[in-house]
């Protein structure tokens, strides 16, 4: 049987794929995250399925139920919040199954800095404002970054940053990029994007650190950060533009 890694997306039981949900349906097994997940998400599993919290599983523990349900002959589904293409411990899951000959595919699920964006109605590539997004983290309680990829280097380069698993460190990070960005570049929080709890916050970066404080948020936060989110002063799109060279099909 084939290991199913679905992207359960940013929590809403309506943002996940057709795929995803006939995945689900069909799932003789599924290893969730219930620390992100909203439980709504699991309506799309069938009653015959056995249902396992991954929160305080190890990953050779997870790694355990994934080939014992693969020994089984069963249909599993692993759901990771969001999309497995980032933060989704993907890699050292598959290369074990890999090392263990079981086959695996992947579901992309709706990411939650896109979910975020959406919220808030705003674009992160605005012409003339910022062309790139860069979808990085940063290091306390995890594991370490690349020293080349530090959060000042990122934010001179004026690319909109959409922030993961920071949020218990806003005030020192908006600290750290001021210089580069501006105390008055604009700044969004969106918590828990798209779930009853949501939360959304607006500020700059000198004031959204005490607007994160005061929710007391610990979790589940995505920090947006760059002109783009107040695109008043952008361009428009060459590939609109009324003079761009246009060549007939066919």
């Amino acid at each position: 049987m084939t290991v199913h890694f679905v992207g359960a997306g940013p929590g809403a039981a309506d943002l996940l794929t057709v795929r995803a949900t006939r995945l689900l349906a069909a799932a003789d097994v599924v290893l969730y995250p219930g620390t992100y997940l909203d439980p709504e998400v699991l309506s799309h599993v069938g009653p015959q399925a056995e249902l396992v919290d991954t929160q305080h599983l190890t990953l050779d523990e997870i790694l355990a139920h994934l080939s014992a349900a693969h020994a089984g002959g069963k249909e599993v589904v692993r759901l990771a919040s969001g999309d497995l293409s980032v933060y989704s411990a993907l890699s050292e899951q598959t290369r074990r199954l890999d090392a263990a000959g079981i086959p695996w595919d992947v579901t992309p699920g709706v990411p939650a800095y896109a979910a975020a964006a959406a919220i808030v109605g705003r674009e992160l590539t605005v012409p003339l404002l910022a062309q790139s997004v860069v979808i990085t983290r940063t290091q306390k309680r995890s594991t370490q970054m690349p020293e080349a990829e530090s959060l000042q280097a990122f934010a001179a380069t004026g690319a909109t940053l959409a922030l993961h698993l920071a949020i218990t460190r806003t005030r020192e990070l908006m600290a750290e990029i001021e210089p580069q960005v501006g105390a008055d570049c604009p700044v969004v929080v969106v918590y828990r994007a798209s779930q009853p709890e949501e939360l959304v916050l607006r500020g700059t970066v000198a004031t959204i650190a005490s607007q994160v404080e005061a929710a007391e948020l610990k979790q589940a936060a995505i920090i947006l950060v760059g002109r783009a989110l107040d695109p008043t002063p952008g361009g428009e799109s060459f590939l609109y533009d009324a003079h761009r060279e246009r060549r007939a099909l066919g």
